[in-house]
This record gives C-alpha cells, sequence and structure tokens, in this order.
C-alpha cells in the first residue's frame, strides 16, 4: 500500500472507530468491513487526507440526518451522492461509495460517534463550510419533499455542535419552508 493511502486510512481509522482497526489487527483483509475501508481508500486515494478527512465527516454528517428518522429513503440516499459530486467533484460511483460507507458507520456506531465527527468537522472547517454544511443537511432531508421534525431537531442539534448561532439556523431553514409543514403556505380554500 503507497504512503497516500496510509495518510487517508489514519483519518478514517478516527472518524470511523474501530472497524478499521480490527480488521487491519486480524490481518484478515477479506472481512467486509476491511474491504469497504479499501474500497473508500481506494476511491479517495486522489484527494489529500485532510481533504479526505474533511469528506469523511461531511457524509457522515449528512448521513446523521437522512437516518434522523430511523429511515434512510432512496431520495436522501441520493441527495447525499449529488451533494458530495457536486461540492468535491467526485464520480458518482465515488460519491455512492463513500455515502454508502457513511450510512453503515452511522448504523453501526450512530450516536457514539456522531458528536465527535461534527465536531471535529467544526475545528477544521470554515464559517461558510459550516454554514455550507448546514443547507446540505436541509436539501438531504428535504429531498423527500418534508423536512420532519425529528430531521429538523437533529439538524438544530448539529448546528449547536457546529458552533453556528440560532440566525445560521432560521437563515438555512427558511431556504427550504416548503419543504417544512408548519411553514408550507396554506393552500387556497377551493370554491
Amino acid at each position: 500500500m503507497d504512503t497516500r493511502a496510509l495518510d487517508v486510512i489514519a483519518p478514517l481509522r478516527k472518524l470511523f472507530g474501530s472497524i478499521a482497526s480490527s480488521a487491519d489487527a486480524t490481518g484478515s483483509g477479506d472481512a467486509p468491513a476491511s474491504a469497504s475501508v479499501r474500497e473508500i481508500v481506494d476511491a479517495l486515494d486522489r484527494i489529500a487526507p485532510d481533504r479526505a478527512r474533511h469528506l469523511a465527516a461531511f457524509a457522515y454528517t449528512l448521513g446523521r440526518v437522512a437516518h434522523a428518522d430511523l429511515d434512510v429513503s432512496t431520495a436522501e440516499t441520493r441527495a447525499m451522492e449529488g451533494i458530495l459530486r457536486r461540492l468535491a467533484q467526485l464520480s458518482e460511483a465515488e460519491a455512492a461509495l463513500i455515502v454508502r460507507i457513511a450510512k453503515s458507520q452511522h448504523q453501526l456506531f450512530g450516536a457514539t460517534e456522531s458528536y465527535v465527527v461534527t465536531r471535529e468537522f467544526a475545528r477544521a472547517a470554515s464559517q461558510e463550510e459550516k454554514v455550507a454544511l448546514l443547507e446540505c443537511l436541509f436539501a438531504v432531508s428535504a429531498s423527500d419533499e418534508e423536512v420532519s421534525g425529528v430531521e429538523e431537531a437533529e439538524i438544530r442539534r448539529i448546528a449547536a455542535e457546529l458552533d453556528l448561532g440560532h440566525a445560521d439556523f432560521i437563515a438555512a431553514r427558511l431556504k427550504f419552508r416548503k419543504d417544512i409543514p408548519v411553514l408550507k403556505q396554506p393552500k387556497p380554500p377551493e370554491g
């Protein structure tokens, strides 16, 4: 394995916890988790390690909101993939792989890693990147044309973990008002 791949594995171990380290420690390169980690390393190999860490945390946080209602819909998955393709100039296959890994890691480690990953992203991200993530969180949750109360509550928690203020949250939320039930314009009476 070349040194660039090793440079990317270290941040993935930190972000994705024991799966990578346990597979490496046992030497079982054929283990499904190890194969998945190797796939994502290969997909991110052309990206600088700091950028790979940033993308991994970004994708994990998107998955956190998608999974807030305990169901990651196909529309939410496609939205996450599209966001990663646009923001990171990834291929469709690379974005799909990163989203798949992020979703599975969130399902495995969920609450135990969510805060840690989001805080790590917050430490490394600029204000603009944090606000962009916040808007992407709303975009993922609105991909099925409705931001549920559970999803909105999770986005609010993430905004706080990102050290974003209430004004940032409201500004992002208003961009998706048509998908938030309490903010939808009432339909005019028929007749």
